[in-house]
């Protein structure tokens, strides 16, 4: 009999990848989405609606719900901090404690953004203390939080589990979808006569393929629902790549690979303003050891390599 996954968020950038490793792997596996679902794949399910969340936990009966579904751009965030924290954190919390009633494992996907990003701070392992820059940062915590207090609230610990991720790349509908996707618009903007586009040449970042975390995430999937211990296995895992960039550099690497010139990009390296109330990340680079002690592969793929391959999708 097949195993049974069921994915939130599954219309997203990330939850296509986690659903499309799931079922390439032989799982029956489920995503849900709301504006964008499409039965009998994607489920409609309104994940602010008690009873909706738990008539689809009824029809579906995963085995695993992967939790991918979140208000995820902090610009956004900040601009509807009542929606962020009813979706990141309260409607989480819900999540949880139905999946724990009927003892089903969940995977909570979180952020890098959990951690200030301080220089000289990084790598940050999994039992580092949190302290995130700004409201998404705080509202995913939260969320990681409420979590984990409802399976041990209902003496199921081990069975709720949070997997850290950092600035996600991979196959998108529109380059908006991903922060580092949608620099491939600034390389084109910087092509245009008198340009003078200005690009961040300070925070460090880590950008990570979805189909890797997709990987990742059926992988610690089987690995939890086959150990018979549970409790015996971490409750907070961290996956990042290794290749370190800014987003100039990044922006380096798509002009290169498409043969087009940057002289209408300027590199910003002007660090935090300290008298400023929000300080900017410089460095939030997770620690993947966690992973590692587990036996899980966090094995990347090469973020130039990848794009050498889908650039020719973005030009023009």
């Amino acid at each position: 009999m097949a195993k049974t996954a069921l994915i939130t968020g599954a219309t997203g950038l990330l939850g296509r990848q986690v659903l499309k490793g799931f079922n390439g792997a032989g799982w029956d596996a489920k995503g849900t989405g709301f504006t964008r679902a499409s039965p009998p794949t994607i489920l409609k399910l309104d994940l602010g609606s008690e009873a909706d969340v738990a008539a689809t936990l009824e029809q579906v009966k995963p085995q695993v719900v992967v939790h991918c579904a979140a208000n995820r751009f902090p610009d956004k965030c900040d601009s509807d901090p009542a929606g962020t924290i009813a979706l990141n954190v309260e409607a989480s919390a819900t999540l949880a404690r139905l999946c724990a009633a009927s003892s089903t494992l969940l995977i909570y996907i979180s952020t890098d953004y959990v951690f200030p990003g301080t220089e000289g701070d990084a790598p940050y392992e999994a039992t580092s203390a949190p302290k995130p820059p700004n409201l998404y940062g705080e509202t995913k915590w939260e969320g990681e939080k409420a979590v984990l207090a409802e399976y041990e609230k209902a003496g199921k610990g081990g069975l709720g589990v949070v997997l850290r991720v950092p600035v996600l790349y991979g196959e998108a509908n529109t380059p908006a979808e991903s922060a580092v996707n949608v620099l491939i618009d600034a390389v084109w903007k910087a092509q245009e006569k008198g340009a003078s586009v200005k690009m961040d040449h300070w925070a460090i970042r880590y950008p990570t393929n979805t189909e890797d975390v997709g990987r990742v995430v059926k992988d610690v999937a089987t690995k939890y629902l086959s150990t018979d211990d549970k409790t015996s296995l971490p409750k907070i895992l961290q996956f990042s790549s290794e290749d370190k960039m800014t987003k100039y550099e990044i922006c380096e690497i798509f002009a290169e690979i498409m043969g087009l010139p940057l002289d209408g990009m300027v590199a910003n390296t002007e660090g935090n303003d300290p008298n400023a109330s929000v300080q900017r990340p410089y460095d939030c680079h997770l620690s993947t050891k966690v992973l590692k002690d587990i036996g899980v592969p966090v094995a990347t793929q090469d973020f130039k390599g990848w794009w050498r391959r889908e650039a020719r999708a973005y030009r023009k």
